[in-house]
């Protein structure tokens, strides 16, 4: 553990086991922060501290924009000013606190990424108020659960939620006393509403209310909450993170440093398109460091078939995306140049050589193959827009063989991050320039530490020569703890150190690589243990398969899977071979299944898999895992024992065969 770890700096030394606890490997920190963590701008000490000063700064500046429809086709961007958002909070903070509303009221949020959110929560921001963010996508019951928790006052919907929202008021009207919405509001709603002795508003009646009302605002400290996120959670209840100013001020003086270090950062010209969930940390974040820069936010429509459209109206310069967007990218891509012809197909190919040479030689990505770039690659980088210099991918682990080669075909910076809602986001974040920092998330980030704290029980040491071990993590960024759950506080809270519950491998170069999750292992009848999520990433490479969720149980001596395979990759297999039928058809066609587990079990043969890790029997299921059938978080994370749940008869069959 040597300076041979050239991006990140050791604060604190090893610890060896003792008293029942496990060892824990040595605190580092990033090279970046080797002289102390960015402070503060100054002045900047809350969430509401950062919209203001940039109002103050930028008040002419472009700051949220949807696209227009002229005769019910959408059109340009139009957009709202610094300035005119600011008046626009200013009298939606006035009509919350003439609603009755106190300092640290909650304030909850319900609804898809909007001008009407952004406004919502800076007015939470202006009061002092707790914002209380709920998915778009969650179920009336995880609703109804968050508004009661977190003892929610006054809610702000999407016009087309609030008959989610009526579906709980049996029980959250002991709290609930006024809903907002972010468009119109019906007659029937209007009595349906009133008959329970609880208001309803408007979005333009809501803001009218505010007028001529002029209530104090308070003085925010870092330490005070401002948001309580309630994490989706792959199992049990939703958990409220409390989230200070302070995490987040914090971070974007790390964000910033950052930057910097490879001659990056953000300004008033930037433009970031908003599709990422608002109510998930990872979007929260990247939007409050774009407010803090002066930046422009274009919202998309809300349709993911129509993300590259809005991209292409909106032109943005940096892009954010989880893994399942990122993978759509690539496959289309790599469909395009697979169906193109001979002749356009190894153009690429040679191009793509080319390039990687120059980049695997130590060249940044514009300097790697200039020419490549403007004959070969320059329709990927329109396809986005023309105008990204930055992606940035995180939530889930992204594909090494995606990250690869968007790194050289989107003629701009490719990044992967890590962190959780619990660290405000931001926790390790690769460079740019390092090409052997594809597949890992790169050093930790200039405002956190971080260390490897040993699993003896899945065989992790965090003091071996390739240390492995719980990814920990300490710092401002780190949560205030779990909203009226003190003792699953202190469970992942210990001595400063967040216990992430990923497992991590340090990299020699001082990047960290998720190899693991420590609750996602089971033993087999046989004895041997599993390490579910790293065998489907391995087994996520066989270039036929979408998605792929891997089960078993100490009662069975061997894996079985279910496969979501990708419907051009196996029907063009199946015309090729001779066989007919859609996607359901050829799923349920056991030639296409014996295909498939052939093409699984020569890679794992490839990666020199163990045989109990070799998948003996899968099912096919040619519809996606997905949020409607609660097999996924909005992030795309799969809720294991739900999975278990919906799949429970394909399991017992595949056991019996």
């Amino acid at each position: 553990m040597g300076s041979w770890r050239k991006y990140i700096i050791e604060v604190e030394a090893a610890k060896a086991a003792e008293d029942g606890k496990p060892s824990m490997g040595p605190a580092y920190r990033s090279v970046f922060a080797k002289d102390g963590f960015p402070p503060p701008i100054p002045g900047l000490e809350s969430c509401w501290d950062i919209f203001r000063m940039s109002v103050e700064k930028n008040p002419n500046n472009r700051m949220l924009g949807h696209r227009e429809f002229i005769n019910g086709k959408p059109g340009k961007y139009v957009w709202t000013t610094y300035k005119q958002v600011y008046d626009i909070v200013i009298k939606v903070g006035n009509a919350i606190r003439s609603c009755g509303v106190q300092e640290r009221g909650k304030c909850g949020i319900y609804g898809a990424n909007c001008e009407e959110w952004i406004i919502s929560m800076e007015a939470c921001n202006a009061h002092g108020l707790y914002c209380v963010p709920l998915y778009d996508t969650l179920g009336a019951n995880a609703v109804e659960f968050v508004m009661c928790h977190a003892e929610v006052i006054i809610v702000f919907v999407e016009e087309k939620k609030i008959p989610e929202v009526f579906k709980t008021l049996p029980k959250t009207k002991e709290y609930l006393k006024t809903i907002v919405s972010f468009g119109k509001v019906t007659t029937e709603q209007k009595e349906e509403v009133q008959k329970l002795g609880l208001a309803i508003y408007s979005w333009d009646e809501f803001v009218s209310l505010g007028e001529n009302k002029n209530f104090e605002l308070p003085v925010n400290k870092k330490t005070d909450v401002c948001t309580i996120m309630y994490t989706s959670g792959t199992t049990g209840e939703p958990k409220g993170v409390m989230i200070s100013n302070n995490s987040i001020v914090t971070l974007i003086a790390g964000v910033r440093r950052f930057l910097e270090s490879f001659n990056e950062t953000l300004n008033e010209k930037d433009v970031y398109i908003s599709y990422l969930p608002l109510a998930h940390i990872f979007d929260r974040a990247i939007e409050e460091c774009m407010i803090m820069h002066g930046a422009s936010i274009g919202f998309w429509r809300g349709d993911v078939k129509l993300l590259l459209e809005d991209i292409g109206v909106l032109k943005p310069t940096i892009f954010c995306a989880v893994p399942r967007v990122l993978d759509r990218i690539y496959s289309g891509l790599t469909e395009k140049i697979s169906t193109g012809g001979l002749l356009r197909h190894t153009l690429f190919k040679v191009a793509y050589s080319y390039k990687l040479r120059g980049m695997n030689g130590g060249n940044k990505h514009d300097e790697a193959a200039p020419l490549c770039d403007k004959v070969v690659f320059n329709k990927v980088k329109q396809g986005l827009g023309g105008r990204v210099r930055l992606i940035l991918s995180g939530a889930a682990p992204l594909a090494t063989h995606v990250e690869a080669y968007l790194r050289v075909v989107a003629c701009c910076y490719v990044l992967q991050g890590y962190g959780l809602t619990e660290t405000c986001a931001g926790t390790f974040v690769s460079l740019p320039n390092e090409q052997d920092m594809v597949g890992t998330v790169g050093p930790p980030l200039p405002n956190v530490d971080a260390r490897l704290e040993s699993v003896p029980e899945m065989g992790y040491d965090a003091l071996s020569s390739t240390p492995r071990g719980e990814i920990c993590v300490r710092g401002a960024t780190v949560f205030s703890g779990y909203y009226k759950r003190e003792d699953l506080t202190k469970e992942v809270l210990v001595d400063e150190w967040f216990h992430t519950g990923d497992i991590g491998e340090w990299q020699p170069n001082g990047a960290m690589k998720v190899i693991d999750r420590k609750k996602n292992i089971f033993k087999l009848a046989q004895g041997e243990y599993v390490a579910v999520e790293n065998l489907e990433n391995i087994y996520g490479l066989v270039t036929e398969i979408e998605s792929i969720w891997i089960y078993g149980n100490s009662f069975e001596s061997f894996l079985v899977a279910v496969v979501n395979p990708k419907t051009q990759a196996i029907e063009r297999w199946a015309k090729d071979t001779g066989l007919s039928g859609d996607i359901n058809s050829l799923c349920e066609n056991p030639k296409v299944k014996d295909y498939i587990l052939e093409q699984l079990t020569k890679l794992g043969k490839e990666k020199k898999l163990k045989g109990f890790e070799i998948i003996k029997n899968i099912h096919l299921d040619p519809v996606p895992f997905d949020i409607n059938r609660d097999l996924i978080t909005p992030t795309y994370k799969k809720k294991r024992p739900q999975m278990l749940k919906y799949y429970q008869d394909k399991i017992d069959k595949m056991y019996k065969k």
